[in-house]
């Protein structure tokens, strides 16, 4: 049993040292955070909601598109327009959801609910 127990305690050690190591990479939450953060998130989640709540049937052109590009012309016409569409109830709900907790903190520190943040940027 002692024969375990040194290679054990050695392991623990390096874990230990090694998790200690990230200790300074923090991540910011409501208690770390300067009041103008607060601000600028909340501020930042709420014109994202209403962008993605205005700007949600953008999804419709831009998966014709996508899909076109990524597979053919003809795929893209006839399965763009109806993945487009799924993608706008996504986004624009989405952008309700942000819109209507724009308060709230979470997910993270008022991240996006899912990326890309706008119609406009790259997948």
């Amino acid at each position: 049993m002692a024969i375990l127990q040194r290679p054990l305690i050695a392991v623990l050690i390096v874990v230990t040292l090694c998790s200690t190591s990230f200790a300074g990479d923090t991540y910011k939450t409501i208690e770390s955070a300067a009041p103008q953060e607060i601000v600028d998130g909340m501020a930042a989640k709420g014109v994202r909601g209403a962008t993605n709540i205005v700007t949600g049937w953008l999804e419709i052109p831009k998966q014709i598109y996508v899909t076109g590009k990524e597979t053919t012309w003809l795929r893209g016409a006839v399965i763009g327009p109806v993945k487009g569409i799924g993608m706008t109830f996504v986004r624009t709900l989405a952008g309700v959801g942000e819109l209507a907790t724009f308060f709230v903190a979470y997910p993270g520190f008022y991240d996006p609910w899912f990326e890309p943040s706008y119609v406009w940027q790259k997948e």
